[in-house]
Parts: C-alpha cells; sequence; structure tokens
C-alpha cells in the first residue's frame, strides 16, 4: 500500500494526463439531507497542504484548508448535490453515483483523468482510477473529501434553521441518539429520508424504496 499521498497523481501524470481531478462524496450515511459530491483538480502548490481524509480533522482544520484551497489561484471544484426526494427515488448508492459525475462535469474544462474514492461509479464521465479509501491515500482525493464535508455541512446548518427542533446544525442528519430521539417526538420532516429504516416506520404512507436497514450512528446496511 502506498504511503506516499502523490502516489496516485503522479502515476497518473506518467501516463500522460495532465488535469486529474480527485473525487469524493459525503452524506451517504445520514437519515437527513442531500448526498454530495465535490470533485477537485489542484495546482501543484495546494501539494503542501496537510491534505487528508476529512474525517480525520476538526471541523475548524476543514473549513481552514477549504478556505486556503479555494482561495489558491488555479484550484478548480465542481460540485453535485443530490436531493432527499432524489435519494428516495434512485437509493443512495445510486444517487452518491448521481452526485460523483455531475460532481465531475461541472469541472470546466472537463479533466482528462479521475482519482474516485471508493468502488468503480457506472457510466464515469472521464478516465479513472477507482480508490478505496483514497481519502487517505491521496491528495487530491483528501481535497475534496476536505471540501465535500464542508459545502454539505455548511448546507445542514442552514436547514437547521428551516426545520427547527432535530439539531442538523450538530449531528448534520446522522443517526446520533440526539436525532433518533427528535425523531420519534416530531416525526420527520420533508428533508428526511424515507428510504431508511428509522424514517420509513415514521411514515406509514411511504410506498417507495425500502432496501436499507441501520445501525445507529453508522452508514445503511443492506436489509
Amino acid at each position: 500500500m502506498p504511503t506516499d499521498n502523490l502516489h496516485f497523481e503522479r502515476l497518473a501524470f506518467s501516463n500522460g494526463y495532465a488535469r486529474v481531478a480527485g473525487v469524493d462524496e459525503v452524506g451517504r450515511g445520514p437519515l437527513a439531507g442531500p448526498v454530495v459530491a465535490v470533485a477537485v483538480v489542484l495546482p501543484e502548490r495546494a501539494w503542501a497542504l496537510p491534505l487528508a481524509d476529512s474525517k480525520t480533522l476538526t471541523e475548524r482544520q476543514r473549513e481552514e484548508l477549504c478556505r486556503e484551497l479555494q482561495s489558491l489561484p488555479g484550484v478548480n471544484v465542481g460540485t453535485g448535490v443530490v436531493s432527499v426526494a432524489d435519494i428516495d427515488r434512485l437509493n443512495i448508492l445510486r444517487a452518491t453515483h448521481l452526485a460523483m459525475r455531475q460532481a465531475v462535469r461541472a469541472l470546466t474544462p472537463l479533466p482528462d483523468f479521475a482519482l474516485v474514492d471508493g468502488l468503480p461509479v457506472p457510466d464515469f464521465p472521464v478516465p479513472a482510477s477507482f480508490v478505496v479509501k483514497g481519502d487517505a491515500l491521496s491528495a487530491t482525493i483528501g481535497a475534496a473529501s476536505i471540501v465535500a464535508k464542508v459545502c454539505r455541512d455548511r448546507m445542514m446548518v442552514e436547514l437547521d434553521r428551516q426545520y427547527p427542533g432535530y439539531g442538523f446544525a450538530r449531528h448534520k442528519g446522522y443517526g446520533t441518539a440526539e436525532h433518533l430521539d427528535a425523531l420519534e417526538r416530531l416525526g420527520p420532516s420533508p428533508i428526511h429520508r424515507r428510504s431508511f429504516a428509522p424514517v420509513r416506520r415514521l411514515d406509514p404512507q411511504y410506498t417507495g424504496q425500502q432496501e436499507f436497514a441501520f445501525r445507529q450512528g453508522n452508514d445503511p446496511v443492506s436489509a
């Protein structure tokens, strides 16, 4: 396993690709809110930043790195956002893939190549390498994970203002004890994912996707 977090970037450059994007997503596991993906192309000067998996950083560190990244000349960011309605219509896996494709297509110009966190994504718009745990192994994917996390967290803070009482600004829609308690007391809001079991059982009128079970605090798992 490579320990150099530019290993995959250098490999892509050595194969003749000049414009390499990193792609990651956030928001597969929450019970509420959208899934967000980001594609980012970095200039070489950005490689000096401590770009790592967003989950290993504090909220303050993510915010600071995101601001620094977005202030650097030559940084190009594309974002894909898939709504709760589309998550429930498509299922969370297909919705995540859609967000990733949207993020890459939002880059102008399109990258020559992409380094993508996770398993292969169908119909990906550019040549790509799919890297399991890529946000910890690639600086460019790490940058995408940071920007995606900051972007979605900001969305959830705003949604907390629109739908008070659930604590979205604190838990960002994940299935914490606080969130599950609020869900029991208040019932599902318009931004809750009815295809996820803890929400579905509180909305007996829902008849759509029913393919996700749940373990508290974790990603959905196959039922």
